[in-house]
């Protein structure tokens, strides 16, 4: 099947400005297209690299780019404000607010500073209309509680980007309205419980991505991830739900459009 007939899927969730790739994007983001993935989300993680995000996204048709503070930086980075994130969303290709959220596994003792930095990007999502980006490792019940809290003082959208948490968070995720986002750790031989998780969501709350260049997906697991791999990813997700490849593809493909307005319009105007 040539690149020109395969079923098209976007990376939701990439960071391409990343060392990794450096001097190698053009290469990657053709191998991407070859793959049928035409386009990506690529996540600044600290608000001082904005501009490198900003100028990939301004030079690759196929790239959209979103920023935050990861909840690993929160203690080290300066505390984002809300306007900081509004003025950024003016830029076109600028079409989420993250990746903010929680980790307690390495950083615990940031929880605080963690919390406070998450209920700004959920001002600024809420304030600006764009999906928030959510990174949730090891603070379930906090992520669970904060996420519904914010819910009561006024609605916003939301992707729980490379979900590999408890299936109580995704119920309580998928309660609020929100997405899940399938990673290549989906798509580990072990990952049978999570595959579960997934499959018990509605497919129309279901986005794929890399996290490129980390946690590539068999038969790359091990080594640098890219977007081209979402396509390992997403077919283990069409199995998950028990659809073909294409048919899986195309609703992703309508959830990303959904969820990320910015993108579609932008594609319509185009």
């Amino acid at each position: 099947m040539s690149s020109s007939t395969l079923p098209q899927i976007t990376d939701s969730h990439c960071h391409l400005d990343f060392l990794d790739f450096d001097g190698e994007l053009d290469q990657v983001i053709a191998r991407a297209a070859e793959a049928g993935v035409t386009r990506m989300v690529t996540i600044c993680t600290k608000l001082k690299n904005e501009p490198a995000v900003r100028a990939i996204a301004e030079a690759h048709d196929p790239v959209f780019y979103a920023a935050g503070t990861h909840p690993m930086s929160a203690a080290d980075e300066p505390l984002v404000s809300v306007e900081d994130l509004v003025a950024l969303a003016k830029h076109p290709k600028f079409v989420g607010i993250g990746e903010t959220g929680l980790d307690y596994h390495y950083t615990a003792d940031s929880a605080e500073i963690q919390q406070t930095s998450l209920r700004t990007h959920i001002a600024a999502a809420r304030e600006t209309g764009l999906p928030l980006i959510i990174h949730a490792r090891a603070a379930d019940d906090d992520m669970a509680r904060i996420l519904a809290e914010e819910m009561q003082n006024g609605s916003y959208s939301c992707v729980m980007h490379c979900f590999s948490s408890s299936a109580e968070l995704a119920r309580a995720a998928l309660d609020l309205g929100f997405y899940l986002s399938m990673s290549g750790i989906a798509a580990f031989p072990k990952s049978q419980e999570l595959r579960d998780i997934f499959a018990a969501a509605p497919v129309d709350r279901i986005l794929v991505e890399t996290d490129a260049p980390y946690l590539a997906p068999p038969p790359h697991r091990g080594k640098r991830n890219e977007p081209a791999y979402t396509a390992h990813t997403a077919r283990v997700g069409a199995e998950a739900f028990g659809l073909d490849y294409a048919d899986f593809a195309a609703r992703t493909q309508e959830n990303f459009d959904r969820l990320f307005w910015k993108v579609a319009q932008h594609k319509a105007a185009a």
